[in-house]
């Protein structure tokens, strides 16, 4: 079946974004929710409509999803308040809010439904943070929508906070203490994750399968730090960090000003590896790129803060 109005719940974000990009070229017509709509201002030169909108207001989420062919939610946090078996901000986020989603799905008749989740999401995982995705996950496997999960590992691009962030201390600390140094990750490329969701979205097999985005290669946080230095030519020395001063590291930073840098969920959730179990599914025509053939780029400023396809043909692909 081909679905042509696509309602994205958490469009204007990284991967949102790449995503708009990548559906509107696809041909779909794209309705993208925002709270405010100065958030999705950089979206706004496309042929897209953006619609001011909560999604957590149950009336204002299915006048949102009406009329749309599929549902595409890609809401998710990497922070939350601590409680059990998760923080009332992961439980807002990624159990209450797909729980409302597959109700405005019924209520509206969608019956396609995309959900973004993560690699090692569990209800019984180790951190805060994989247990609410696990349970997200069980509200929409148990739905009887025609449901497609995402379970990335870390994603990386322009824009990213993950080896930008890691590039960004090497050029202003000369040592970097570093927790979990030791964790094992198998990054995406947000333009590979941006594309499985468009490739499988017609796709009838698809429907009622999981499926996992993971780069082609293995590394430590620690290869990554030191890969994200190499890059930009800065080589600050990593001190690994005992498990107890790790959390102590990570406790102090919970509470420091700003945005927060690393929480002691992050740290649990990197006790479980972000690996996949096996290699990419065929069906979702994904040959993933390496962070050695795109980040460089970005991370440089060498390349221009352009749409995901144009890094591809900048690295040859």
């Amino acid at each position: 079946m081909r679905h042509q109005t696509i309602a994205l719940i958490g469009g204007s974000g990284f991967i949102g974004s790449h995503l708009v990009n990548a559906l509107v070229e696809a041909g779909k017509h794209v309705r993208i929710a925002t709270r405010r709509r100065e958030n999705a201002s950089h979206l706004t030169l496309l042929p897209v409509d953006v619609i001011q909108a909560d999604v957590h207001d149950p009336v204002q989420l299915a006048a949102f999803v009406s009329q749309a062919d599929a549902v595409i939610n890609l809401v998710g946090l990497l922070q939350s308040k601590r409680g059990t078996p998760y923080g009332p901000d992961f439980a807002k986020a990624h159990v209450e809010l797909p729980n409302k989603i597959v109700a405005a799905c019924y209520a509206k008749g969608v019956r396609r439904l995309l959900h973004m989740s993560s690699l090692g999401a569990d209800s019984n995982g180790s951190s805060m943070y994989l247990r609410s995705k696990g349970d997200g996950e069980k509200v929409v496997r148990e739905s009887n929508l025609a449901t497609t999960i995402f379970r990335p590992s870390v994603v990386f691009g322009p824009e990213d906070n993950f080896l930008n962030q890691f590039a960004f201390l090497e050029r202003i600390l000369p040592v970097i203490p570093l927790a979990c140094s030791q964790a094992r990750m198998q990054p995406i490329f947000v333009g590979d994750v941006a594309q499985a969701f468009v490739n499988v979205l017609d796709l009838d097999a698809a429907s009622g399968r999981a499926y996992e985005l993971a780069g082609p290669t293995v590394y430590t946080l620690e290869e990554l730090v030191k890969f994200s230095g190499a890059a930009i030519g800065k080589h600050a020395k990593i001190v690994r960090l005992p498990d107890i001063l790790g959390r102590l590291q990570a406790m102090t930073l919970e509470f420091a000003p700003g945005p927060t840098l690393m929480s002691r969920d992050n740290l649990d959730s990197m006790k479980t590896p972000s690996v996949a179990s096996g290699p990419m599914a065929p069906e979702l025509g994904i040959d993933p790129a390496s962070i050695e053939a795109i980040a460089p780029m970005y991370l440089t400023g060498t390349s221009s803060r352009s749409r995901f396809n144009a890094f591809r043909a900048s690295a040859g692909r």
